[in-house]
């Protein structure tokens, strides 16, 4: 498989990947030892928020390799947001795997990030040596979305083509497409057993408005691993971005790590 050209790298600074249909992703990336660690961010995210930032930091000061990137039609990466889907966001991931990292890798993957992980683990299970979930949200586009809709709502997307969600964190709705759904039901993952076997980590708020911390107990029951942790943080919500949060993401990072060393 070719890779793209190495060259040094001082600091992480953006840098763009081009996939054969002519879109770039944006990356940053962070040379190192490997197990390699590789972020992937939630819907809507990109990969300048605090849990990346944070992991970064933390892989350059342990002289580990970090990788973390925007999907098509977030962050840098070109394209536009309401033409993604699922599928087409597990296509950059496994091919910003492919292209830039070496070794194994442990996956982190926050919110929806969490269940492209999954796809990511079922691909390309000889690389990946564990995984880490924030908040993960398998499934959502369903079981968060769609089932939550109204049937007046439900006759609205389906006629135009486009549903606006409000959102916390942004004061501009985010907008949910038909096609967003329907392509998302080809990924669904919690309807049966989930042949992965690599240890796996699970962080969730129990103060989580936006993915039930419930999800993360039904995901742990579905993956075939025998090394599965869920870790319930009473007052934490949907980010676990506070100090405090991010200080436990790195310390379950060096918790999958002692696992595959050992």
């Amino acid at each position: 498989m070719t890779k793209t050209p190495r060259e040094p790298q001082v600091a992480d600074a953006i840098r763009t990947l081009s996939r054969a249909d002519g879109a770039t992703i944006a990356y940053r990336q962070i040379t190192g030892k490997t197990p390699g660690v590789m972020f992937l961010g939630g819907f809507g995210s990109d990969m300048s928020g605090a849990k990346a930032s944070a992991l970064a930091a933390h892989c350059r000061a342990a002289g580990r390799a970090f990788l973390r990137f925007d999907y098509l039609g977030h962050g840098a990466s070109s394209g536009r947001f309401e033409d993604g889907t699922i599928g087409r966001w597990i296509e950059d991931a496994i091919d910003a795997f492919d292209r830039l990292t070496e070794g194994p890798q442990i996956v982190v993957g926050s919110s929806m990030g969490g269940w492209i992980m999954l796809h990511l683990a079922l691909a390309r299970p000889l690389r990946v040596a564990g995984l880490l979930g924030v908040a993960a949200a398998p499934d959502f586009t369903e079981e968060l979305v769609w089932n939550r809709l109204t049937i007046v709502e439900r006759t609205a997307l389906v006629g135009t083509g486009v549903h606006r969600e409000p959102s916390q964190y942004d004061p501009n709705p985010s907008p949910i497409t038909l096609d967003l759904i329907q392509e998302g039901r080809h990924h669904l993952v919690l309807d049966r057993t989930i042949p992965i076997h690599c240890p796996v980590r699970l962080l969730h708020g129990m103060r989580d408005t936006d993915v039930p911390w419930m999800t993360s107990a039904r995901l742990a029951e579905r993956l075939l691993a025998s090394e599965v942790k869920v870790s319930l943080i009473k007052d934490g919500d949907h980010r676990l971005s506070r100090e405090s949060d991010l200080r436990r993401l790195c310390a379950a990072l060096e918790d999958v790590l002692g696992l595959i060393h050992g």
